[in-house]
């Protein structure tokens, strides 16, 4: 399977690289900043680019079966604007399978029916940005025709993987309060031969 992996230097993404690499996956990932990237795999091709060019997403997903995209929000509008830029890519390519990392904040609350989390008594974070950053991700990959999935985890921590945790369509496990990177990727990696979570949200947490 051919793959192009945004977001590859960031926490989440660098372990999506390296299970899909694991299962010789032809890995494309397209970076700011090759510097930061110490693969050497005959699997595994860099590009240097931006996110936010039309042009070097149009150049990366070239022959791509799928798109991973594990961009964070950095505190602008990175996110959405490249989430326009792939979803008009793939179109144009006719690749129709999109897994992005996303944040609990955007999964529907519990405690305040018709809220997201972040908008609800549920969530302890004090600004909301990143959370309508990614709303807004979540919004766009909506309204398109891809086969999107929405991986959203709660706390990420760097730890080991315990390999065990649960998964909700739409909500945040109940009483989930932390679930480590490692985890998150391989759950996101699992998504690439699964349909089981086609066009939804998914929470995990332990």
């Amino acid at each position: 399977m051919k793959i192009l992996v945004l977001g590859a230097t960031g926490r989440v993404g660098s372990h999506f690289v390296a299970s899909a690499l694991r299962s010789n996956h032809q890995v494309t990932a397209l970076v700011r900043s090759p510097e930061k990237v110490h693969i050497s795999d005959d699997h595994f091709v860099l590009l240097q680019g931006n996110a936010l060019a039309k042009e070097d997403i149009h150049h990366a997903i070239q022959g791509a079966d799928l798109v991973v995209s594990a961009l964070g929000t950095d505190g602008t509008t990175t996110l959405s604007q490249s989430t326009k830029l792939i979803v008009e890519a793939m179109a144009q390519e006719h690749i129709r399978r999109i897994i992005t990392i996303g944040t609990a904040g955007i999964l529907e609350s519990r405690t305040d029916p018709g809220l997201f989390r972040f908008q609800s008594s549920e969530s302890k974070r004090k600004s909301t940005r990143a959370a309508e950053e990614h709303l807004e991700m979540y919004n766009i990959l909506k309204a398109s025709e891809l086969e999107w999935t929405i991986v959203c985890p709660t706390y990420l921590y760097d730890g080991e993987s315990l390999g065990k945790y649960r998964v909700e369509r739409n909500y945040l496990p109940d009483g989930g309060t932390s679930i480590s990177v490692i985890d998150t990727a391989e759950f996101a990696y699992q998504q690439l031969i699964s349909d089981e979570y086609v066009q939804s949200r998914v929470g995990i947490a332990y």
